[in-house]
């Protein structure tokens, strides 16, 4: 049973910057593809970015040329560095994990418990 954490989120301006991780527990991250997903107030959760099992990402049109997905596979840790952030960003942030799949995924296996991003002034 996969273990994902969240960290990162927080109060944060327009037009500003985050970095949220998630940290894995698992022997190896390599066989798992894997997933940013966001819930706002009110809204169904969707998907934000995925990085697959060879690194390939894919990232929805409302946050493509802002958000940049990555792993560390060797810390079993996925990344998800949020720029130029707007108030429509607002939502509790998800990590999710597949077992080897490509992106964006169909399916998720595990999900983290979700941090907190606010997008405010």
């Amino acid at each position: 049973q996969l273990q994902l954490v969240e960290s990162g989120g927080g109060l944060v301006q327009p037009g500003g910057s985050l970095r949220l991780s998630c940290a894995v527990s698992v022997r190896t991250l390599n066989y798992y593809s894997m997933s940013w997903f966001r819930q706002a107030p009110g809204k169904e959760r969707e998907g934000v970015a995925c990085i697959s099992m060879s690194g390939t990402t894919n990232y929805a049109d409302s946050v493509k040329g802002r958000f940049t997905i990555s792993r560390d596979n060797a810390k079993n840790t996925v990344y998800l560095q949020m720029n130029s952030l707007k108030p429509e960003d607002t939502a509790v942030y998800y990590c999710a994990a597949t077992r080897g799949s490509g992106c964006p995924v169909s399916f998720v296996h595990y999900w983290g418990k979700g941090t907190l991003v606010t997008v405010s002034s």
